[in-house]
């Protein structure tokens, strides 16, 4: 069984460890537990990542966060991977930081990474592991809040948060996702 994760995020050291980079921060540790290495690819940096006899290929999309569904979806064609076995990570600011929450589908709910996936799939019909980064701006502040580092005490819980994320993951691509929703979906 084949599976694609999609981690989103910007690309470049002025965006690395930034909340809106979760997804990016996610992969980069299921990769470093596995052994995996990135390598530069058309539209994004792939890991193949083998688990619990799963393959797992890991995206880290270099079209930035806007245009993020070319790269989700050259990569879903190129590989022949069906669009249930697709995991897209993305942060979350209607989640409180540290919350994790497994989606079979939905909305964007205004995500321009989500936006643009839809647009270029044509439909929601996708799963999603939102990570959540908390709303703690002021108002017309959200994306300095977003494009900001975490806090020292986010950071102090960072490792804890992206395991759980890792430990869904594989959830999702071993038990399916309603088994992975009910055991981690608070």
């Amino acid at each position: 069984m084949k599976y694609l994760i999609a981690g989103l995020g910007n690309n470049g050291p002025e965006y690395a460890e930034t909340r809106h980079n979760a997804g990016f921060m996610v992969l980069d540790k299921l990769a470093r537990v596995h052994g995996a290495t990135f390598s530069f690819e058309k539209q994004a940096y792939l890991a193949e990542v083998k688990a619990k006899g799963r393959s797992l290929s890991l995206i880290k999309p270099t079209t930035y966060m806007n245009l993020s569904g070319k790269a989700v979806n050259y990569w879903l064609q190129t590989l022949k991977i069906p669009i249930e076995n697709l995991l897209v990570i993305v942060d979350d600011v209607a989640l409180p930081f540290g919350k994790l929450r497994l989606r079979p589908a939905g909305s964007s709910a205004g995500h321009n990474g989500l936006k643009d996936i839809e647009a270029t799939l044509g439909h929601q019909n996708y799963h999603r592991l939102r990570f959540g980064i908390g709303d703690n701006y002021a108002k017309g502040r959200q994306v300095d809040y977003v494009l900001g580092k975490f806090t020292r005490e986010e950071t102090a819980e960072i490792d804890f948060v992206l395991q759980k994320a890792i430990e869904m993951t594989l959830s999702f691509c071993t038990v399916g996702a309603p088994q992975t929703m009910t055991q981690f979906n608070d």
